[in-house]
Formats: structure tokens, sequence, C-alpha cells
């Protein structure tokens, strides 16, 4: 099984991502957890502003789908926490994974920008750095995600939302 958790940087996916892993591993010792961000940096990838542009984001999910199909079949269940703004992955995912869950972590820029964690938001709207989600490059929602996690609240608990987003995911076939 693969579990895909979408957003944007900072709403949450690698903390919730992380919670649903600790959870599924516990039923599953053959669990593991992909994040886009650590295999920018285990491929080095994460230098520069040139990793960011569209057709390098684009080399990096194509790079991660490719790892966490290459997991799954070798039976592995897989938590990846992405950006995933292309649809054509999401869709690639959708027919490749023999089980794929979809999770979008829904979070306006207002929020975003009020955590902005990585200092990321404000800079790029002020123009000082280039091709950042949400702001110069477009982020379109995924159209049928499994589930919807609405993270404007600073006062989610992360334990008892993987415990929902884990409960569901066992549903599918």
């Amino acid at each position: 099984m693969v579990i895909w958790l979408i957003g944007l940087s900072g709403a949450g996916k690698t903390t919730i991502g992380r919670h649903v892993y600790e959870l599924m591993k516990k039923e599953a010792s053959n669990t593991v957890i992909v994040d886009g961000d650590e295999i920018r940096t285990i491929f080095k990838h994460d230098r520069g502003s040139d990793p960011y542009t569209i057709k390098e984001r684009r080399r990096n999910a194509d790079r991660i789908c490719e790892i966490c199909a290459w997991l799954e079949r070798q039976d592995i269940n897989v938590v990846c926490s992405i950006l995933s703004i292309f649809e054509e992955s999401r869709i690639w995912n959708r027919h490749t994974y023999s089980k794929y869950f979809e999770v979008y972590i829904s979070v306006t820029l207002e929020t975003l920008m009020k955590r902005d964690k990585k200092n990321l938001y404000a800079p790029a709207l002020q123009g000082k750095i280039k091709n950042v989600v949400g702001i110069d490059i477009p982020f379109i929602p995924p159209e049928n995600p499994d589930y919807i996690l609405d993270n404007n609240n600073d006062d989610i608990d992360f334990k008892t939302v993987a415990a929902d987003i884990l409960a569901h995911a066992k549903t599918i076939n």
C-alpha cells in the first residue's frame, strides 16, 4: 500500500506522515516513509534554485513515484509526503500501485505564511526567491483525493488524524 500525502510546503505532510508511519509500522513492519525533501537530499538535488524549477520538480516527482513503485513491488508499504504538483503523476500512481490512498492536506496561503518555518513564502512574495509552489508555481489541489484534511487550525491532534487516515486507508481494495 502507498499512502500519498499531498500539500503545500508547511501544510503538515511530513509531521502527519511520520505519525501515520509510526502507527502503520506497529501493524506492518514492512513499512517505510518517503519524504520529498529527504529524497532531494539523498540525490543531492537540493542545491541552488535549479532543482526547484518545474522541469526539475518533475524529475524529482518522477523519481519518487518510481521509488514508491519499486518498494511496493517488494511488498513494502510506503507513506510518502510530497508536494505532488503534477496531476499526471497522481493518475500514474492510481494506475500503478496495487493499493493507493491519496491524502490532501489543505491549508490556506495565509495560514502557511503565519507558520512559514522554512522562511519561504514572504521572500517569494517579495520576489527575493523564485520557483515557490503556491506563489510563482501554481498549486492545483488534487481533484479526487481519498481523504481531505483541513489543517488551518493550530490545535489539531496529529496522532488522532494519523489514526483516522490509516483507518480509512485500510478500507481500500
